[in-house]
């Protein structure tokens, strides 16, 4: 396995994204309440730089006793990292797409050690 340097810790503060190269792709590291995450920079849709994307939770219905829905809102246990080109939204814990489970980003290990982050291919 190799590791790529990312870069210090303290320089991640939340949703702060560095760009990598390892090997052929592009690889977005990113942290994300004081998780690390990473994922080629390439949406499974249309190949869109998806850690450029919104971080937000999913939307949830708010479902009344009849199950009528009385409203949306952002869901504080799912959260989706969505490509700016065409909405595209993925779970940012497993990197799959919230449309079809089946297809999902590339995903990358990230390592925090020393005080330093690596990506891990």
């Amino acid at each position: 396995m190799t590791e790529t340097y990312v870069a210090e810790v303290p320089d991640f503060a939340d949703d702060t994204r560095f760009a990598v190269p390892v090997g052929s792709a592009t690889v977005v590291v990113l942290r994300h309440r004081d998780r690390f995450y990473a994922f080629e920079n390439k949406c499974a849709h249309s190949g869109g730089p998806v850690g450029e994307g919104t971080i937000l939770g999913r939307v949830e219905a708010v479902l009344g006793p009849n199950q009528v829905c009385l409203g949306e809102r952002f869901s504080e246990t799912e959260t989706h990292l969505i490509c700016p080109w065409h909405g595209w939204e993925y779970d940012i814990d497993t990197g799959e797409y919230a449309g079809d489970r089946s297809v999902t980003l590339h995903r990358y290990d990230v390592v925090e050690r020393e005080g330093r982050v690596y990506v891990r291919s």
